[in-house]
């Protein structure tokens, strides 16, 4: 199957084939995105010794040299992102602005999602979809990590959701399952995985995903399509598919110049095709507006003030941990205690499938309330009245994140946050002396001292 790959490559990239099979046996390309919702990269690339230069994708992403990069300690605190270079590349083209309301529809594990929230900075809306349900949580780990507070994470099929949403959002993002022969460098599985026949079959699901998103967009609002593959069936071949059964949109310019032109079909010039000649393992990016069309007609948010009783609680709760608190709308749910995204921006959720909406701030429990590992990320060390401060260099940092107990000096008392480098990354309960460990289990890691890079 590897040569039936090849000679499509041949055919797809002419006179430029020899450069593309140039960069077949060299190492893939790394990266990261600086997450600016916690810190400024002028403030953390002087402690990432192993980040370079600026992608041509993104505004905040740098190349790497080193693997395994989850394990540091500022990746556990979100300040970073892992993510291939040119992946970063579809939500440039999105031109996401302050104050949008965005649909990612194909959003796990969250790479495009989050940098969608950096590009917002805590205003607007973020909607982040995964339709397979253990992806769904791996996204909304991501959002937690993050720090992201203004998003609504589901777990729904893109035409139920599109439906129910239908011309609300300004801005959509279809980041199609694709064949990923552009991921060929980085997982060399993908390579065993792949015959023309499964070309085939993500073409036809991706028509059907991008038909279907097409309805969550606003009137005058964007829509890009982007895919981590080169096959012309599932890039240039869905786009005219697309706009064949769609004359309310209009493919439009991207306003990029990284990468080149697609050359394959009239008017596809306008989108944009990387190559690991580019610097990027490999990604297409396709923008269309829509021409007028209708607004969303949906209900509203109906918002529900928790009850006097646990309002109380929740107030007293809050004030023992924090200096400011400036949270506006608590949501009870079955014990759960949510801070909301603006309910102004917020449309009737009512049949969703939501895995969360906003910031998890804690649970009721018996007699008291116990804080979630979102209230940590979702702020910074100095919200809270109590914290330990430490560095991604220290050894307690390491202990930390392996789910050990610490010591801590005895005047703290109760729950503190635990931050590093100036950017909260969990919490814990201090007793007599002792931090009691309560940094999530599913997240714990080997100390990052045992890595090597």
């Amino acid at each position: 199957m590897l040569n039936v790959f090849f000679e499509r490559m041949k055919d797809l990239l002419g006179d430029d084939f020899e450069r593309y099979i140039e960069t077949v046996d060299k190492e893939p390309y790394r990266g990261i995105r600086v997450n600016t919702l916690k810190v400024l990269p002028d403030e953390l690339l002087p402690l990432l010794p192993f980040a370079g230069e600026r992608v041509p994708f993104a505004e905040d992403g740098y190349y790497v040299s080193a693997e395994k990069l989850g394990k540091h300690p500022l990746h556990h605190a979100g300040a970073f992102y892992v993510q291939e270079p040119s992946a970063m590349s579809a939500v440039t083209a999105l031109g996401v602005k302050p104050g949008d309301k965005v649909l990612d529809m194909c959003a796990a594990p969250g790479g495009k999602s989050t940098q969608i929230a950096s590009r917002l900075g805590g205003t607007g809306l973020l909607w982040a979809n995964e339709v397979i349900r253990p992806r769904a949580h791996i996204l909304l780990s991501n959002i937690e990590r993050m720090g992201v507070k203004n998003a609504v994470v589901s777990n729904m099929e893109a035409d139920k959701l599109a439906n129910m949403l239908a011309g609300l959002f300004d801005k959509v993002l279809v980041d199609a399952p694709c064949s990923g022969e552009g991921m060929f460098r980085k997982d060399k599985e993908a390579i065993y995985e792949w015959t023309p026949e499964h070309s085939a079959a993500c073409a036809e699901r991706q028509k059907a995903i991008l038909d279907s998103a097409s309805a969550a967009v606003a009137p005058d609002g964007v829509m890009v399509y982007s895919t981590c593959t080169f096959s012309r069936d599932e890039n240039e071949g869905v786009v005219e598919h697309f706009l064949m059964n769609h004359p309310e949109f209009e493919l439009i310019d991207t306003g990029c110049k990284f990468g080149e032109p697609s050359r394959f079909g009239e008017g596809m010039d306008l989108c944009r095709r990387v190559f690991p000649y580019h610097g990027g393992e490999g990604h297409f990016v396709a923008k269309f507006r829509r021409k007028g069309g209708k607004p969303y007609r949906g209900g509203s948010y109906t918002y529900i003030e928790p009850s006097k009783e646990e309002r109380q609680e929740i107030d007293a709760f809050i004030t023992d941990l924090l200096r400011n608190p400036s949270f506006r709308h608590y949501h009870v749910i079955d014990d759960r205690i949510l801070n909301l995204p603006d309910v102004e921006l917020l449309p009737d959720m009512t049949g969703m499938n939501i895995l969360r909406a906003g910031t998890k701030l804690g649970d009721f429990k018996k007699g008291r309330i116990e804080p979630h590992h979102n209230l940590a990320t979702s702020l910074t060390p100095y919200d809270f009245k109590r914290r330990l401060i430490l560095y991604s260099t220290d050894e307690l940092t390491a202990r930390y994140i392996s789910g050990e107990e610490i010591e801590i000096d005895r005047w703290i008392k109760g729950w503190a946050v635990v931050s590093v480098n100036g950017i909260a990354l969990g919490l814990g309960k201090a007793v007599d002396g002792r931090l009691k460990n309560k940094y999530p289990k599913g997240l714990r890691t080997l100390p990052w001292k045992d890595l090597q890079i």
